[in-house]
C-alpha cells in the first residue's frame, strides 16, 4: 500500500468505524435508560402503532374498571334507601292491621293514621332525597325504557348509562340502569297518592283495603331491589375487563419493552468497538508521520 499524506484513508476508516459505533452506543444507552425497545418511530415505526394503540386501550379499560365500581356504588346507595323504604312499609302494613281491626274507635283510628301518613311522607322524601354524586337515584329521574336514554343534552335523561368498554357497540361496551319511582304516590300509598286502596287508614274499611294496597306497594318495591341486585351482579360479572387489561398489558410489553441482557451484550460490544476503533484511530493518525523518516525528517 503506498503512502500518502493528504489522504490517510486508513484513519476515514477507522472514523467512520468509531462513528458507527458511537451511533449504536448512543442507541443502546437510550433504551437501556427508558427500559423500552421502542424510543422513537425510527426504532420500530409498525411496532410504536401498534403500542399506542394498545396504551390507549389499557388506559380506556382501567377508566372503565371505575366506572363499573363507580355504578356499582350507586345501586348499592339506591338499595339501602329501598331497604329503608321497605321497612317503612311494614310499618305502614302493621298501623293498617292495627286500624283494621273493630277494637278501635274513630279518634284512635285517626291516631294510627296519623303515624301512617308520616310514613308515607317519609317515603316520599327519602326516594327524593337519595342521590348519588347529584343523580337522584328513586325519584322517578330513571325510570323508563333503555330506548328513552338520551344522552344529547347536557343532562342525559331516562336510564342511566354506565359505559365501561373502549368503543359504543351496545352488547359490549355499556349497560343501562333503570330504576323505578319509589315515593308513596308511586307505590299507591298515602294521602299524596290519588284517592285509592292505600289512601288512609282512617275507617276500619279504609284499613282493610289498605293491607292489599301495601302489598302491592311492597311487591313494586321488590321489584326495584331485585332490579337492582341483578344489575349490580351483571357489573360484577364484568371481570373480563382486568383479564383484558392484564393481557394487552403483556402484548405491550412484548412488543415495546427491552429485553434488558440482549441489549446489555449488544452495548458492551459495541462499546469495545468504539474503544478499538479510538485506538486505532490514533495509530492510523500516525502513520503519515513515517513519510517524515523518508524526507529526511
Amino acid at each position: 500500500m503506498a503512502l500518502y499524506i493528504n489522504h490517510n484513508l486508513m484513519a476515514v476508516n477507522a472514523s467512520r468505524n468509531l462513528s458507527s459505533a458511537f451511533s449504536a452506543l448512543s442507541l443502546s444507552t437510550r433504551k437501556l435508560s427508558s427500559g423500552l425497545r421502542i424510543t422513537t418511530a425510527a426504532d420500530d415505526a409498525a411496532g410504536l402503532a401498534i403500542r399506542e394503540l394498545m396504551r390507549s386501550d389499557i388506559a380506556t379499560l382501567n377508566q372503565g374498571i371505575r366506572n363499573i365500581n363507580d355504578a356499582i356504588s350507586l345501586i348499592q346507595t339506591a338499595d339501602g334507601a329501598a331497604q329503608v323504604i321497605d321497612e317503612k312499609l311494614i310499618r305502614m302494613k302493621e298501623l293498617a292491621e292495627q286500624a283494621a281491626t273493630g277494637t278501635y274507635n274513630s279518634d284512635q283510628r285517626l291516631m294510627i293514621d296519623s303515624e301512617y301518613q308520616a310514613m308515607a311522607s317519609e317515603i316520599t322524601r327519602i326516594a327524593n332525597a337519595t342521590d348519588f354524586n347529584g343523580i337522584h337515584l328513586l325519584n322517578g329521574n330513571l325510570s323508563g325504557e333503555n330506548s328513552d336514554h338520551d344522552g344529547s343534552g347536557v343532562q342525559a335523561t331516562g336510564p342511566l348509562k354506565v359505559h365501561f368498554g373502549t368503543g359504543n357497540d351496545s352488547a359490549e361496551d355499556y349497560y343501562y340502569i333503570a330504576i323505578g319511582t319509589a315515593t308513596a304516590s308511586a307505590l299507591g300509598v298515602g294521602n299524596q297518592s290519588a284517592a285509592g286502596a292505600g289512601f288512609s287508614i282512617s275507617t276500619q274499611q279504609g284499613a282493610q283495603q289498605a293491607l292489599v294496597a301495601l302489598t302491592e306497594a311492597i311487591i313494586s318495591k321488590d321489584k326495584i331491589r331485585a332490579n337492582l341486585g341483578s344489575l349490580q351482579n351483571r357489573l360484577y360479572a364484568v371481570t373480563n375487563q382486568s383479564i383484558m387489561v392484564e393481557n394487552l398489558q403483556a402484548s405491550e410489553s412484548r412488543i415495546s419493552d427491552l429485553d434488558i441482557a440482549q441489549e446489555m451484550t449488544l452495548f458492551i460490544r459495541n462499546q469495545i468497538l468504539a474503544q478499538s476503533a479510538v485506538a486505532m484511530l490514533a495509530q492510523a493518525n500516525s502513520l503519515p508521520r513515517l513519510a517524515m523518516q523518508l524526507l529526511g525528517g
